[in-house]
């Protein structure tokens, strides 16, 4: 049986929840950190930003040239010079959430859950952008998500 000494640490994290918005229907505190904390390969000091669709529209727009709300947007800072932890803003914007979560006939819950984990994976420097990266960084999302006892969120693009 491993010892304690030779068991590696879990990563931690240090998470700021905000809410630029109305909290009703919205998921609170325990469920994002323990969304962020499935998520997580590394310490990481990040605040979660829960806004409406003027503020994800122009935050969209100011740091990547499009003119529109988008559902989840990374910030990545870089590493804590003390810790080595790495350090970002998600910024989740709410009623778009809520209209993806209806069009596409999921559990609201499980659409925030799904990007949590998104926006916690960029944060740690998974991207989809070349679908080869796309695929590792899906079928990580997918394990994360189900091991939380939600639907896959990928199952549909799959059959």
């Amino acid at each position: 049986m491993p010892s304690a000494a030779n068991k590696p640490a879990k990563p931690r994290l240090s998470l700021a929840v905000q809410y630029a918005v109305g909290t009703k229907g919205l998921p609170g505190r325990p469920e994002l950190r323990r969304w962020a904390v499935a998520a997580l390969q590394q310490d990481v000091r990040a605040t979660l930003r829960l806004v409406g669709e003027a503020e994800g529209r122009q935050l969209n727009k100011d740091f990547r040239g499009k003119d529109y709300a988008t559902n989840v947007l990374t910030f990545v800072y870089g590493e804590e010079p003390e810790t080595g932890a790495l350090t970002g803003d998600i910024v989740l914007c709410a009623p778009v959430v809520a209209r993806e979560a209806k069009e596409q006939k999921k559990p609201l819950a499980a659409h925030y859950a799904h990007l949590v984990v998104h926006g916690f994976l960029h944060l740690q420097g998974y991207d989809h952008e070349v679908e080869t990266d796309a695929t590792v960084m899906e079928a990580l999302e997918s394990f994360i998500i189900q091991s939380l006892g939600y639907p896959d969120p990928y199952n549909e693009r799959r059959q």
